[in-house]
């Protein structure tokens, strides 16, 4: 384990929670990473989350958005919008990100 952590907002939603989780840890990584004497940019990284939202905006719509100047294709902006940004840059900073979609509550580590 390089980092764990836990954290608490009183007024959000499930789904800033849901991406509020990946986009801290890769903030930790980016941390923790350059203490161990490893590079973030040469470093694979896999996000395990129960987060179809998550999963499917990083794999799909945030490449969509962007190409539309951040807005879905009926030209609304994304809700979240501050955060998908971000957690589109901070994946940036590494070699790789990639978004694995598991089954929550199902006994998974």
């Amino acid at each position: 384990v390089l980092a764990e952590g836990t954290d608490y907002e009183s007024l959000t939603t499930n789904n800033k929670m849901e991406l509020s989780g990946p986009l801290k840890g890769l903030h930790e990584l980016l941390e923790v990473l350059p203490a161990r004497g490893r590079d973030p940019l040469l470093t694979k990284v896999k996000v395990i989350t129960d987060s179809k939202y998550v999963v499917d905006g990083m794999k799909s719509w945030v490449e969509g958005w962007k190409n539309r100047g951040w807005k879905k294709a009926d030209g609304k902006a994304p809700e979240n919008l501050e955060i998908w940004q971000e957690l589109d840059q901070v994946r940036n900073r590494f070699m790789q990100v990639e978004w694995m979609w598991v089954k929550g509550h199902a006994g998974h580590p």
